[in-house]
This record gives structure tokens, sequence and C-alpha cells, in this order.
């Protein structure tokens, strides 16, 4: 986890160097948005095939060979001449966007084999706490690296967090190799406390017959919807990624990056908070937070990101950040401990979908939502994004009572 942090800081930087170096390159803002569409189009693509990749290949390999690409990539645009640097921008928009998203995808899907079904939710919450840390500290230092070492120096960063990574990954003991086998990895599994995505132990066979994703996403009720709520939660976040700056200029035309970073720096405290309180209810109940945390914790997470845009004095804007990042980190990890208690043939399946309906939910929000800032105020647009998240995690939350209500078998608060 602390080479994953590592390396996750390095790709939290270039988010804002990449963005910078291709628009000073092409000296259009349009490069741009077409770099991230390439990146952001790959990441859809892989996920579409990641769960087949981990089948015929061991888990600690890919994350292995992920590591190595990118840091290949990335030392690829540094030396390459003047001539090429647009074809290296395109290799490193391709190559970031897929094995980031493999990475994510295989990290999820192995960590109940690395630390075992029990402590799959304290996995989980270190996982994310390291990635709030490296978010905060890639966004906050970007802006100093490139003014004061240049791209060159950060892309360097990049390429040695890549391979820090890749070093913690080689020495990383995963029972069995971490290879992916059809049923395996269901032992000794621990049921989930709601019963909309209880996968059953019967019947796995006959769900093997379409599609892996597919088959997946059929393993338990209420699961589908669970995935679909999670790419209008990705629309919604669009919504306040680019609303941020906007309204951040309103605030303080003369240093609008003032607001975007406390905003995130209270955001990752809130989350990094909740991680330790989830971590402690583990402990103490022996159960993860599971879907209905997933569920409500989304409504919380929207109505805050409204609330954030509402015009409320700083003080009370400080502490709706708290609360948006709290409830984030609830969700990523009652979201992803739900998905790891699928049996492993079908779980990087699920995560692949997963990954490619998030991808799918943030490019097309990001589209819609650059262009809707041109006409409404970045409230209404926020407001109508993460409003949709809302009333679509109540439709779920019902789902999971119902489902709740209706199972014979035990299940846990």
């Amino acid at each position: 986890m602390t080479g994953y942090a590592i390396s996750s800081y390095g790709t939290f930087l270039n988010m804002v160097a990449l963005n910078l170096f291709v628009y000073e390159t092409t000296g259009r803002a349009l490069a741009m948005g077409l770099f991230m569409a390439v990146r952001l189009a790959s990441g859809f693509a892989v996920g579409l095939t990641a769960g087949g990749l981990l089948a015929r290949f061991t888990a600690k390999s890919v994350m292995l060979w992920t590591n190595i690409a990118q840091a290949s990539v990335m030392l690829l645009l540094v030396l390459a001449p003047d001539g090429l640097r647009t074809a290296a921008l395109i290799a490193v928009s391709v190559v970031v966007g897929s094995c980031g998203t493999l990475f994510m995808v295989t990290l999820r899907s192995s960590i109940p084999e690395m630390v075992g079904e029990d402590r799959r939710s304290w996995a989980n919450s270190l996982s994310i706490t390291g990635r709030s840390l490296a978010m905060v500290a890639g966004f906050a230092s970007a802006g100093a690296v490139v003014s004061l070492v240049g791209y060159t120096a950060a892309f360097v960063v990049d390429t040695a967090t890549f391979a820090v990574c890749a070093v913690t990954v080689a020495l990383l003991p995963i029972p069995g190799g971490g290879k992916r086998r059809d049923g395996g990895g269901s032992r000794g599994r621990a049921p989930d406390e709601a019963a909309a995505a209880e996968p059953g132990a019967a019947g796995a066979p006959a769900r093997r017959r379409g599609p892996a994703a597919l088959a997946a996403l059929a393993a338990a009720p209420g699961l589908a919807l669970m995935v679909a709520l999670r790419g209008v939660d990705a629309l919604g976040s669009s919504s306040h990624n680019a609303a941020l700056p906007v309204y951040s200029s309103e605030l303080d035309d003369a240093r609008p990056a003032v607001f975007v970073s406390a905003f995130w720096c209270l955001w990752a405290l809130g989350n990094i908070v909740v991680q330790q309180l989830i971590q402690r209810y583990a402990h103490r109940t022996g159960r993860p937070v599971g879907a209905l945390g997933f569920g409500w914790g989304t409504c919380l997470m929207s109505a805050a990101f409204i609330l954030a845009f509402a015009g409320f004095p700083m003080v009370a804007t400080a502490a709706i950040a708290l609360v948006a990042g709290a409830a984030d980190g609830l969700t990523e990890v009652s979201y992803t401990s739900h998905l790891q208690t699928l049996p492993a043939g079908l779980r990087a399946h699920a995560f692949g979908l997963s990954a490619t309906v998030e991808n799918l939910g943030f490019g097309a929000g990001m589209i819609l939502v650059a262009a809707a800032l041109d006409h409404y105020t970045p409230l209404t647009v926020v407001g109508w994004s993460h409003g949709a998240a809302i009333v679509f995690a109540a439709v779920f939350l019902i789902r999971v009572a119902g489902l709740r209500t209706s199972s014979p078998g035990p299940t846990s608060p």
C-alpha cells in the first residue's frame, strides 16, 4: 500500500503537469480534452478485458508489468525529441489510462487473497487513506514542481514512483501467486451483511453461460443496480471536479487555486478520519459496512457536494468539505468490500466492468458538464448531477431493503 500510495502521488502530480504540458506543446485547449478522452477511453476498454487477463496471468505479474509499462512510457516522454513529443503524449495517454485501470482492478480483486476475507475492510481503508494523502500531496505540489524544476523533472518523479511501486509488488507474497481460477477464493468467504449483493454458492455453473462480466453482475441480486449507481456517482463526480475551478474563480478571481486546494485538503482529511472509524467498526463488530453503507454514503456525499456550491460562509463550507470526504470514503470502502465478496472467478470481471462503467460515467459527465457550465451556474449543474445520484441511491436503498426483507436466510445488519 505504501508503494501504491507513492505511485498515486506521481499519478496526481502528472494529472496537472501533463495537461499543462499538452497545452504548451500543442498550443490548443482542445488537445487537453483529447488527451483526457484518450486516457479515459483506454481505461474504458481495458475494464472490459481485465477479467480475461486475470484468468490467464497471475495478479502479481499483472500489477508488476502495469507499473513497469507506465514507468517506461513516462521515460519515453522524457527522452523523446521535440518532433516526436506528440506521438509520445498519445502513447502516455493510452498506456497510463489502460494500465492504471488494470492495476486498480487487479489490486482490488486480489485483496482477499492478500490479507484474508476477514481483513478486507481494513486493507481497503488503508488503500483509500494512502490514495487520499497522495491526491492532496500530488495536487498541492504540482504547481511548485512544474514552476521550480520544470516538466522534465515532474515526469522523472512520476517515472520513479511507478518504479517504486513495481519493486514493492515484486516483493509482495500473494498466496498461490494471485492466479484467478473460476470458483477459487470462495472457500472461507464470509457472507456480506446485505442480501442485495450476497453471491449464493448454488448456481455458479449456470451463471458462467453468458459473458463473464454479465455473469458477475448476475451473481447476486441487486449487484447490477449497485454498479449502475457507481456510474451515476461518477457522473456526479465529474460535475464537482469541473465546477470547482469555476466556482473558485467566482469567489476570488485573483487567487482561484486557494479555495480548490483548501477544499480538497479538507475533503482528504474527512476521508482519512472515516477510514479510521471504519477500521475500528470492522475490528469491533467483525462486519463490513456493505451495501447499505454504500447507498447512504452516496446520498450524504452527493448532498454535501451540492451544498458546497450553495454560497455558505467559509466555516460552514469547510465543514461540508469534511462531510463530503467522509461520505466519499465510506462509499469507496463499502463498494469495494462488497464486490470482493464475489467468488474469485467472477470478482475480477465485476471490478473490470465497474471500472468501465465509472470511466464512462465520468467521461460522459465531463463533456456534458463542461457544456452546461457555459450556460448555468455551478450550483445548478452540480445540483442536477448529484441530484440524479441521490435519486438513484434512493432506488438502490429501497431495493436493498426489499431484498433483506424477503431473504429467507440470515443476514447481518
